[in-house]
């Protein structure tokens, strides 16, 4: 859709008509100052999300915090962890393993 000098000056003139001359500058001022408003939030977002802090890992202190039961669940899954890691070495060890596949 390309717009000529035509219809460039059509659109002009009737914003002309619709406005006036008198209340166009105000128009365009208002229309300036929404933008700047605008941008200024934006950037203001972007800003807030830039300052987010990212939460702080587990320390021992905070796990020590925690009840009796979670802390016994977690020892258990990290035996039982141990337990796999220990029997896939194994198995890695064997003669003929890596053939196997």
């Amino acid at each position: 859709m390309n717009l000529g000098p035509l219809e460039i000056g059509l659109i002009i003139l009737a914003v002309l008509l619709l406005f006036g001359y008198k209340k166009l500058p105000d128009a365009s001022r208002s229309l300036g100052r929404s933008l700047r408003i605008f941008k200024g939030e934006m950037k203001g977002m972007r800003d807030d999300d830039a300052r987010a802090v990212p939460p702080a890992p587990a320390t021992p202190a905070v796990l020590q915090a925690a009840d009796a039961d979670r802390r016994a669940q977690l020892e258990a899954e990290a035996a039982a962890a141990e337990a796999r890691a220990a029997e896939l070495r194994a198995r890695a060890a064997q003669p003929g393993a890596a053939d196997a596949r």
